[in-house]
């Protein structure tokens, strides 16, 4: 059911020269159910020479070649999808029924791509003079380095890869040693499709080994990173001293608002189903539940009925709803976070405890009476807990909103056309979506502003970063 994950260098899948492994471990269990290639340096070198001669080999290749391979790839990710995702759920520990979700997610944002792949259009620009063209040219910026984390390690992966290959580009991906299989099963399906050699590279160890090496490279043309915003920075500005182009994916702490005209059952329904999906380990999960004083109690009763219901355990379990965190210093971090929070007034109104004394389980969390001196309100506690505070006017949750130095999502529901306008104006965010949930689908923009990032991962945007633009112009001669 699962099996030891190499490193993908040059078309061959290997161990590093060292022989070094990690272990993977279930976060139900704690158990070690595998091991994982630790890349050195010498890997690394490997893997920036293939690359480099992988970029010269794919870019060469016609749009409409790439297209065609990308999209097979999706098929086999397809028929693979059960296998995959049962993998993806042993080393993540998210519900089943998540881990197909994503895997299906996985092979649309490939189709997706790979339509995007042959739109990469130029233009002519009419010039002032006759006989002289003008031709601006979208080129692939060349190899890519690339940094994914563990909370969606399938679905993180291919929005970096399927960009970066539609363009034209190579790609190193350093992913998580947490959850190397589900990484693997996705580079496996394209170069069974007939990626190059070279073209994809995939690499596992330490992160700061790594990032160091490979970032500062000479043939690292840019950067796609997702996950802290303190790692964010420090890659960021690394890569800024080298001149590389970067698409930065960091943390949030996304509010959702909720007006006293919106649709409390809806609004409750929807809002708790966001919160709790993999466990709250999701960068664009709701946190700060940002509620009208006259709907206060009515929301809050309904939400922590829906949080009571959820099922916690093993995610193979056909009746688990919740998942484990990934592991054991997530669970200390978010007790922390609960203890800090009641320690300065916060109530528990459901949760706050371990389960069991097997695995990395905590119970879905709402906390109420939460003020802003206290951590959870400032630090992303990237887990299952719920923060619950109310809001007088509009205004006051706009300014609560922003007042973070996040940027990523944000959530709002309101009947009003008023409010709709109030918000979309008003909340400073990459993305927010008001009455419904309609975040991260392939063909959106999908990326924050201020600490949560630049850049996006999504939509025909996506592509962007992964082209550089080249003026031609020339005269006829006579």
């Amino acid at each position: 059911m699962y099996s030891d994950t190499q490193l993908l260098i040059d078309g061959v899948w290997r161990p590093s020269h060292d022989g070094r492994t990690i272990d993977v471990l279930n976060p139900a269990t704690n158990e070690r159910i595998g091991s994982v290639a630790h890349a050195g340096i010498a890997d690394l070198d490997d893997a920036l020479t293939a690359a480099e001669k992988g970029f010269r080999v794919w870019r060469a290749i016609s749009a409409f070649e790439r297209s065609k391979i990308m999209r097979r790839a999706a098929e086999l990710v397809r028929t693979r999808f059960e296998a995959i995702a049962t993998a993806m759920t042993m080393e993540q520990g998210k519900p089943l029924a998540e881990a197909r979700m994503e895997v299906l997610s996985t092979a649309d944002i490939l189709d997706w791509f790979a339509e995007e792949a042959r739109r990469t259009y130029g233009r002519v620009i009419p010039a002032r003079a006759e006989g002289v063209s003008q031709l601006s040219l979208r080129e692939p910026v060349g190899p890519v380095a690339a940094f994914t984390p563990w909370n969606f390690p399938m679905s993180q992966v291919v929005r970096k890869v399927a960009a970066a290959l539609a363009a034209g580009c190579s790609i190193i991906v350093k992913a998580s040693e947490e959850t190397p299989a589900s990484a693997a099963a996705l580079a496996a399906a394209l170069v069974e499709a007939g990626v190059p050699a070279g073209v994809l590279n995939l690499v596992f160890g330490t992160p700061a080994e790594i990032s160091e090496h490979l970032v500062p490279h000479p043939t690292i043309r840019k950067v796609s990173f997702t996950g802290s915003v303190p790692v964010g920075k420090h890659l960021a500005a690394l890569a800024g001293r080298h001149m590389k182009r970067v698409t930065m994916e960091l943390g949030g702490h996304a509010p959702a608002i909720i007006c006293d005209d919106a649709d409390i059952e809806a609004a409750s329904t929807l809002l708790s189903a966001s919160k709790f999906r993999n466990a709250g380990q999701v960068c664009v999960s709701p946190t700060r539940f940002l509620v009208q004083e006259k709907v206060m109690d009515a929301f809050v009763d309904r939400f922590v009925q829906h949080a009571r219901a959820i099922q916690v355990g093993d995610g193979l379990d056909p009746a688990t709803r919740m998942g484990p965190v990934v592991n054991s210093r997530r669970l200390d971090a978010l007790g922390s976070l609960i203890a800090d929070a009641q320690q300065k007034g916060a109530s528990v109104a459901t949760g706050g405890s371990r389960v069991g004394n097997t695995g990395n389980f905590l119970e879905p969390t709402v906390l109420t009476g939460v003020t802003r001196d206290m951590r959870i309100m400032n630090e992303e506690p990237f887990g299952p807990v719920a923060l619950m505070t109310s809001f007088h006017d509009l205004d006051e949750a706009v300014a609560e909103a922003n007042r973070l130095p996040f940027g990523l999502a944000a959530y709002a529901f309101s009947r009003a056309s008023r409010n709709v306008a109030t918000l979309s104006a008003g909340i400073e965010t990459g993305m927010l979506t008001i009455n419904h949930l309609g975040l991260a689908l392939p063909e959106v923009p999908f990326g924050g502003v201020k600490d949560s990032g630049y850049g996006s991962e999504g939509g025909l945007e996506a592509m962007e970063a992964y082209l550089t633009t080249k003026f031609v112009t020339h005269a006829a001669l006579a």
